[in-house]
């Protein structure tokens, strides 16, 4: 390999490195549990097809704020939401995005 190719793969290494370490934010603080009350009101007419997505505290640098939960339309028939959540990693506790299964 020579050196142009060698020093562009190690660039592009570094910086997907880099994104991808700060895609992951720790924060040491737990979560709050998640509120036990959130109203889920009913689907709007003609759309039985959407799925409720529950709310989840997001961490907005400082503290967890609420983000209410919404409706949405799964991707593809048959799709089932998973849940996001915070899991206890590094020494602190990292958000993990729902997603469409």
């Amino acid at each position: 390999m020579n050196l142009k190719k060698y020093v562009t793969t190690a660039i592009c290494g570094l910086m997907l490195a880099t994104t991808l370490a700060a895609a992951q934010v720790v924060v040491r603080i737990g979560p709050p549990p998640p509120r036990p009350t959130e109203v889920v009101p009913a689907p709007p007419p003609a759309h039985s097809d959407l799925v409720w997505i529950s709310g989840y505290h997001r961490w907005d640098g400082r503290r967890y704020v609420w983000v209410g939960g919404h409706y949405a339309g799964p991707p593809h028939p048959g799709a089932s939401w998973v849940p996001g959540e915070w899991r206890p990693e590094m020494g602190g506790h990292v958000w993990h995005e729902g997603y469409w299964r």
